[in-house]
């Protein structure tokens, strides 16, 4: 069997790959074809992939620390690689059925997703008639199948439940939207589904899933007992650690050669300043770390007991979550500070980890108000409810 150290090591001898390709990832708006084959033929995408069909099947540790090594090298990358495992990772609370639809027809399937019921639902014979719009699937270039938000209605048209659908990427379109700031190569475009036929055995209960009730039959697979939410939020951990990790190192290697302009300082390092934000820096990635790893532990412990975190301790994850990714945004800040204004310059790689951070780190699920409200709600014992995903 595949260790957690081996899926790691193949992350790590990417990493010069993935920093060759960064810029033309950036300038197609998307991972050059050689980047996905070479993960690929690493097995990278197939971290939560079961092991019936040829995956690792791994944990929400080797998720997090594949993801946050990769991110070294290039975070668009790292996030693609991310969304797919957490994805392959949903399609795996599925039906038997529905997951032989996906990986028994090809065990190196590519799901990407997006959570939001952007869409509109009619329910018929066997299943459910689907039109909508998906914003943002990351990765979405490189897929074989989508899980998408959908309102699930009775017939008569009253929405009776949320839920997750399992699509051919071949049933949907795909519209060219992404045009940002950061993360430019994650080719987070929009899927449009125009009346297509869902099958009843490729829909999921979102509620039901949050509450730990999966569809899939094969309860003795741990990593599918895992919690819902805090899968979900902390994979978005993973690729903030790695671009923090590439931040310090660059930065402290570039120090000791690189004067302070218009001081008397030949090298930033001779500087106590500098010193002194270095530490600060490099101790807030550990915080960082320290944090979503012990989440990751939580959650896997969990799952390896046969026991679903409780609301508190699921409040406690999307906490964690989002102080890891307050703490490596501080942390990057701090270092672009210290580099200085050179940061900034097109050829330098500091600028696009600093865009790539601070793009990711407002992803919704991952924010860290909202994620430190429900936590001190929970802890007061606050009944009231901002969000269902917890």
């Amino acid at each position: 069997m595949t260790t957690h150290e081996d899926l790691v090591a193949r992350a790590a001898a990417l990493r010069p790959l993935l920093r060759e390709h960064a810029a033309a990832t950036e300038t197609a708006r998307r991972v050059p074809d050689p980047v996905i084959d070479a993960i690929a033929d690493a097995g990278l995408f197939k971290l939560a992939t079961p092991r019936r069909y040829g995956g690792h099947q791994t944990s929400m540790r080797t998720m997090l620390d594949v993801s946050a090594t990769l991110a070294e090298g290039d975070g668009s990358t790292s996030w693609v690689v991310t969304l797919v495992n957490v994805c392959n990772w949903l399609t795996s609370l599925f039906p038997s059925k529905a997951q032989d639809d996906v990986f028994g027809a090809n065990p190196d399937a590519r799901v990407t997703g997006v959570l939001s019921p952007t869409s509109t639902t009619a329910r018929v014979d066997g299943g459910w008639q689907v039109s909508g719009r998906w914003y943002y699937n990351s990765g979405s270039s490189h897929s074989d199948w989508a899980v998408l938000g959908v309102p699930l209605t009775d017939e008569g048209g009253a929405v009776v439940d949320q839920g997750l659908a399992l699509v051919p990427r071949g049933d949907l379109t795909l519209e060219d939207t992404w045009f940002v700031a950061g993360m430019k190569g994650t080719a987070s475009n929009c899927l449009i589904a125009e009346d297509i036929f869902v099958p009843e055995h490729r829909v999921m209960s979102v509620p039901a899933a949050i509450e730990g009730r999966y569809p899939t039959e094969h309860t003795d697979e741990v990593l599918s007992r895992s919690a819902f939410v805090p899968i979900l939020a902390l994979v978005l951990a993973g690729p903030q650690l790695g671009l923090g990790r590439a931040a310090l190192e660059y930065v402290t290697e570039k120090a000791a050669r690189k004067p302070i302009s218009y001081t008397f300082y030949e090298t930033q390092a001779e500087s106590v300043a500098v010193q002194l934000q270095i530490a600060e820096a490099a101790l807030r990635i550990d915080t960082a770390t320290l944090h979503a790893q012990r989440a990751a532990s939580e959650i896997d412990q969990a799952a390896q007991q046969g026991t679903y975190l409780d609301f508190t301790q699921r409040a406690r994850v999307r906490a964690d979550t989002g102080w890891a990714i307050q703490n490596v945004l501080e942390a990057i800040n701090t270092l672009v500070s210290v580099h200085g204004a050179g940061s900034f310059a097109d050829v330098n790689p500091l600028q696009r980890i600093w865009r790539d951070a601070n793009t990711a780190g407002r992803h919704a699920v991952a924010a860290p108000t909202v994620a430190f409200e429900v936590y001190g709600k929970a802890l007061l014992g606050i009944d009231e409810k901002i969000t269902p995903l917890v």
